[in-house]
Order: C-alpha cells, then sequence, then structure tokens
C-alpha cells in the first residue's frame, strides 16, 4: 500500500510558520522570501483541499484544521532534529574502524589501547584485523595501519615506526652445545623466515657470510608466529623492531648481535583525505603518533 505523503518542502515551511505564526519570521528562519513561503503554503493546501491559516486584525492564526495537523506533526519534526544531531554528533565522536596488520593489532595497539580509552572514552574503537590491504580504505574503515612506502594516493600517511630488522633467539639457545659468539655461527643454527627468505638472504650478503644456508628453515605468514617460533628456541628470527618489542622487554627473546638490517619499509596510520579532520579521526590518528614518537624517544634515551 502506497503511503500519500504531501510536498516534503511545504510540510517544512508549514512546520516553520505555524511555530512562529508567522510568514516572515518562517521566512527569516528557512532563508526564502515571505512570497516563497506563501507559495508553499498555498500548494500544501492544495494537495490537502484544507485552508490551514486565517488573517486576523493582521495576525496570523491556524485554522481548527491546521492546528491538529501542527499538533500531529511538529513532535514529528522535533524528532528528526534530534536524530540529525545525534549523527552528527556520533560521526564527530562515536564509533572509529581501525583496520590493521594481525601483528601489528597483537604486538603493538591491542596493549596500549587503554591509554586511548582512557583518554576518550567517547570514542568506540573497533579493531579490524586485515592480512593484506589494497592501498585504498573501504567505506567501513576510518583509520587504518599500512606496511610499506608511505605512497598510496588519495591517502594521508603519517610516519609511526621505520622499519629494522634484528637477529632475535630464545636465551636458551646461548646454553646449548652450539655457541652464538660471531656472526658466523648463524652457519650453526636454523635461521626462521618471516613471509619469505628475501630478508634473511639481504643480511647475510651485506655482512658478507658464508656458509649460512638461508634457504632452509620454516617460512612464516605471520610476524607473531615467527616471533613465537625464535621464543620457544626454534631458530634465530629477523624481527621487527616494533613487532619484537613485547618478546624482548619480557625476556622471551634477545639480540646476540648489534647488527641490524634496514629495510625500506615502515609502519604508517592513514585515512582518506577528505576525512583527516574529523574529530573522531585526527584524535585517534594524533594519539597514534604521539605515543610511537614518545616511545622512540624513551628508546634513545637509554
Amino acid at each position: 500500500m502506497s503511503r500519500r505523503l504531501p510536498p516534503l518542502n511545504s510540510l517544512k515551511v508549514f512546520e516553520a510558520a505555524a511555530r512562529h505564526l508567522s510568514f516572515t519570521r518562517a521566512a527569516e528562519e528557512l532563508f526564502v522570501t515571505q512570497a516563497a513561503v506563501s507559495h508553499q503554503i498555498k500548494a500544501l493546501e492544495e494537495f490537502l483541499g484544507l485552508k490551514l491559516f486565517r488573517r486576523r486584525n493582521r495576525s496570523l492564526l491556524l485554522t481548527e484544521e491546521g492546528q491538529s495537523y501542527f499538533s500531529d506533526i511538529k513532535d514529528i519534526f522535533t524528532s528528526i532534529a534530534e536524530a540529525t544531531d545525534k549523527l552528527l554528533e556520533r560521526s564527530e565522536k562515536g564509533a572509529l574502524t581501525i583496520s590493521l596488520p594481525p601483528s601489528f593489532a597483537i604486538q603493538w595497539l591491542v596493549p596500549r589501547l587503554s591509554d586511548f580509552n582512557q583518554q576518550e572514552p567517547d570514542i568506540d574503537v573497533r579493531i579490524k584485523a586485515v592480512d593484506l590491504d589494497e592501498g585504498s580504505l573501504t567505506d567501513d574503515v576510518d583509520v587504518a595501519i599500512y606496511y610499506g612506502r608511505g605512497n598510496w594516493p588519495g591517502l594521508r600517511s603519517d610516519l609511526l615506526y621505520q622499519e629494522y630488522l634484528i637477529p632475535l633467539c630464545s636465551p636458551t639457545l646461548l646454553l646449548g652445545n652450539k655457541p652464538l659468539d660471531k656472526l658466523a655461527d648463524l652457519a650453526n643454527h636454523t635461521l626462521l623466515h618471516d613471509t619469505s627468505r628475501h630478508y634473511w638472504k639481504q643480511f647475510v650478503k651485506d655482512n658478507h657470510l658464508e656458509g649460512v644456508n638461508v634457504n632452509h628453515g620454516p617460512i612464516f605468514s605471520h610476524t607473531t608466529m615467527v616471533l613465537q617460533a625464535a621464543a620457544h628456541g626454534q631458530g634465530i628470527a629477523l624481527g621487527n623492531n616494533v613487532l619484537a618489542q613485547p618478546e624482548m622487554e619480557a625476556g622471551r627473546l634477545i639480540a646476540p648481535f648489534d647488527e641490524i638490517l634496514m629495510t625500506p619499509n615502515a609502519f604508517y596510520v592513514v585515512c582518506d583525505e577528505k576525512q583527516a579532520d574529523m574529530a573522531r579521526v585526527a584524535t585517534f590518528r594524533d594519539w597514534m603518533i604521539k605515543k610511537a614518537r614518545s616511545e622512540q624517544e624513551e628508546m634513545l634515551d637509554e
């Protein structure tokens, strides 16, 4: 069954005119001319087949039908205005969906999230862990953490952490019968690979190592998996300086050597350029950047 609705613009004009009992004040509120108000009221009266206003002694009055109609619709307009205000307020605060790699979520964001929640209790954070990104944000994502070189057209990207890789192993390996006193000793240990063998190959090449079999050892699809394998004494991993930090601070992983491998990649906090200044997006982005920088300064001071 189709609904019989009056012209909605005429209805909005009628509500304003009835509330003020003045075409002039209704015109001022709606930023239109008095003639435009009169035209819309006439169109509504013609649609209804009823008179809604009458003039008496230079004053504007509602007819009995007009008063009844106004009483029925005024609460509807109030509800619409309140719903609109609520939606706009939620847009500024409200829910914030963050997309990021599972490893970064587990190793970095989740342990620190309570700090953000305490600072911004009105922002409802929703975490969406994804294995891969396509360099563009879906409609349901407000902020993302990307790993790469920072060049994603249409997105604002702010650097969080530049990546470098550290050889890491369980302290138990140092107690075994295979020494780890110098880099050449890597030849006697299993190398653990994160996604591919590329970085261990680069590390071996940069340090001019011979006899190290980089084509052997398990390959893991997630950084957290390779770090856990190393923590359980299964071999030596090249750990990301940020993602390995919790395991290193807990003493589950140690760095037996001073050598590191710099990579061209980094972690970035990104958002759509058009939403960069939205309150909840800017608040979360600024918190992440400030958090990352303060932690990096603490590491440099140590």
